[in-house]
């Protein structure tokens, strides 16, 4: 793990991914590989706009083409080109990728049981426990810190890492229910100061057109 200077000042701008069809349907992505829809790509694009004058120095992004594509527009907005990240993708759904979440509580009932209620261990018959994902997170997150200290640094990603990030940040559980938004591209800054992480703001959308979705479980 790359180390964060003690007396640096690192900003980054955690960005979801524009809004895919699945999002609209609710339907669970997971590690699927699902495009932007039209709504999307104008998210994308609205967001580039807005980080124009933030001073982004580099732009990180999963590889997954929802958040790589959200990247590109941002990228292009900015003159940067964006760095995939692997380490960055939604976390794994087993069983539950591919299906509403209606669907995942009728056919699936235990196991929706123990994802509704934040069990840290389940993972979806071998998709990725909350636990892992948060080590996978978190892990991803500090290295970009310390690549980029005293930066700011933009890194598109998904709707279940900014639940991973957010309560990292906060130093809450992972089990306790959600209490923050998490909309399709939506703006989550936050800051890595004297190695101490705090939220300096969550769920801004007042680049986007209204309406951006929060179709996530809490």
């Amino acid at each position: 793990m790359v180390e964060i200077p003690t007396n640096a000042t690192t900003r980054l701008c955690l960005v979801r991914h524009g809004e895919t069809e699945w999002n609209a349907a609710r339907r669970i992505q997971g590690q699927i590989d699902i495009a932007l829809n039209a709504t999307g790509h104008r998210q994308a694009e609205a967001a580039g706009r807005w980080l124009m004058g933030a001073g982004i120095d580099a732009i990180y992004s999963s590889d997954l083409q929802r958040a790589w594509l959200t990247a590109q527009a941002i990228g292009r907005a900015l003159g940067l080109v964006p760095s995939a990240n692997p380490a960055l993708r939604e976390r794994r759904y087993g069983v539950f990728e591919g299906l509403t979440y209606d669907e995942a509580k009728r056919d699936h009932p235990d196991g929706y049981a123990a994802f509704e209620g934040r069990n840290a261990d389940y993972d979806f018959e071998n998709g990725e426990s909350l636990n892992a994902m948060f080590s996978r997170v978190t892990n991803a997150l500090q290295e970009i810190a310390g690549r980029h200290a005293g930066g700011n640094v933009v890194a598109v990603v998904h709707g279940g890492v900014l639940d991973i990030v957010n309560r990292f940040v906060r130093g809450n559980s992972l089990e306790m229910p959600r209490d923050f938004l998490i909309p399709n591209a939506g703006l989550n800054w936050i800051v890595c100061r004297e190695g101490a992480w705090s939220i300096e703001s969550w769920g801004e959308t007042a680049h986007l057109e209204p309406g951006a979705l929060d179709e996530l479980p809490s």
